[in-house]
């Protein structure tokens, strides 16, 4: 299932990147695959504590969460593409980059 799925990434990556090797966008592949563990299991997280009766402060909060850039949902939860961050709209995220 997932195999197809990262096959179709690597594919993508490597014909409109004009990338010589996988080598030169795995590191950004990483990071956005451990922005979604993150965030799902920072959701797991607060699902439990909420459960539970108590709180529980995400480490990734607000606009940057996954659920808000990447996969944001409309009002019948379906995935809103047309609001999510893409391409040159993830370049200006975080800000100035001298912050880093």
């Amino acid at each position: 299932m997932y195999e197809a799925a990262f096959r179709s990434i690597d594919d993508t990556l490597w014909k409109d990147a004009d990338c010589s090797s996988e080598l030169d966008y795995i590191e950004q592949t990483s990071w956005v695959l451990f922005l979604k563990y993150l965030d799902d299991f920072e959701s797991d997280k607060e699902t439990a504590a909420l459960l539970n009766g108590e709180s529980y402060t995400r480490i990734i909060d607000g606009e940057y969460r996954w659920s808000i850039w990447a996969a944001p949902k409309k009002p019948d939860g379906s995935v809103d593409y047309n609001a999510a961050l893409t391409g040159d709209d993830l370049k200006d995220v975080g800000g100035d980059e001298d912050r880093i």
